[in-house]
């Protein structure tokens, strides 16, 4: 069987994921990567067929997307030539984690196609969404990456072709510690109001995983670290807790690690904002923004022994197992024996 599995390269939630699932599917054929977009700061450790620059998303300093940069570097005329000149019609299954160029493709040349991940579960209307729901927002998740299949992946299992989110190995091995710090990855902060807003904290120390950060230095009670997949699982494993965007796969394994969870979604990314709706509704404190009152926020919710613990029993070979007998075939299987159960002390 010949694969084509595309790959939105906007964050590095995409990345993370794909490098734990690509094993799992290669076992079932021959696989062939197309990534797009040129937001991630991780690399993709595998062979890359196609790549693209995609859509890019760029981000302010102070937590939100720069809309007019990412509207300045939006070139549709490359997009559709890309779309054209991608050869989804060679492969006996296209793969689509939330990409646009392999949808446009498949649709132009009629070949089917499946939208496999987190974003593919808010063709539901029963995953969470905040209490004020944005038009574009939502025509954006149901129509960027259109599909003949959905797959989804969410923190629970809202319809019945939503599977748990993918853990990555070193997490499910790791025996979890607290050695007292915070670990930070908010990539829309710029470091210098991460400075400014976390300094003032003297009694704790953060990690804090910086998009601008090309070697690791400190700053009073602050160390600055570039992201990096091995040094960012270590901090995860060993913190005290973990503040971080409203995304899907970091908040995913801070709960399987039982770890204090504050989550800020990314003003603009309406997907964050669904994310910290379905999190609120676990018990996890999420806010809008890191504003002056922060201190006010912060150390209540560090000192709280209130924690929500996600405990999935699953693999990701049985998640990649579940897709590939499910493609092409609306009969859904039965979730129960991959499904987390949800603990909250």
């Amino acid at each position: 069987m010949k694969i084509l599995y595309s790959v939105q390269a906007t964050g590095n939630g995409h990345i993370s994921r794909a490098m734990e699932i690509l094993p799992a599917l290669q076992r079932y054929g021959d696989v062939d990567i197309f990534l797009s977009g040129a937001n991630s700061t991780l690399q993709l450790d595998a062979p890359v067929k196609f790549r693209s620059k995609g859509l890019c998303l760029f981000y302010s300093s102070y937590g939100d997307l720069d809309y007019f940069k990412t509207v300045a570097h939006f070139a549709p005329y490359r997009i559709l030539k890309e779309a054209r000149e991608l050869p989804v019609e060679k492969y006996d299954l296209v793969l689509n984690d939330f990409e646009s160029i392999t949808a446009i493709a498949c649709n132009l040349k009629k070949v089917p196609s499946v939208n496999f991940g987190h974003q593919a579960s808010f063709q539901s209307e029963k995953t969470p969404r905040p209490t004020k729901k944005e038009w574009l927002g939502e025509w954006i998740l149901k129509n960027y990456a259109k599909a003949s299949q959905y797959i989804g992946l969410h923190f629970q299992s809202y319809d019945d072709f939503i599977l748990p989110p993918v853990i990555k190995k070193e997490v499910l091995k790791a025996e979890p510690l607290d050695n007292g710090y915070i670990t930070v990855y908010l990539s829309s902060y710029s470091d210098k109001e991460l400075h400014k807003k976390l300094s003032g904290l003297k009694e704790y120390r953060f990690q804090v995983f910086s998009r601008e950060a090309v070697r690791p230095y400190k700053s009073d009670n602050i160390e600055f670290l570039p992201v990096n997949r091995e040094h960012f699982n270590k901090s995860l494993i060993n913190c005290k807790g973990i503040i971080t965007g409203a995304g899907f796969e970091t908040p995913a394994e801070a709960l399987y690690m039982g770890k204090k969870l504050l989550v800020i979604p990314i003003g603009g990314q309406y997907e964050q904002f669904c994310n910290a709706a379905a999190l609120e509704k676990m018990g996890v404190r999420s806010i809008e923004n890191l504003d002056g009152q922060f201190d006010s926020i912060f150390y209540p919710w560090i000192e709280d022994n209130h924690k929500v613990i996600l405990r999935p029993d699953h693999s990701t070979e049985a998640i990649v197992s579940f897709l590939m007998h499910s493609c092409g075939d609306q009969k859904k299987n039965e979730l129960d024996y991959l499904y987390p159960e949800f603990l909250i002390n």
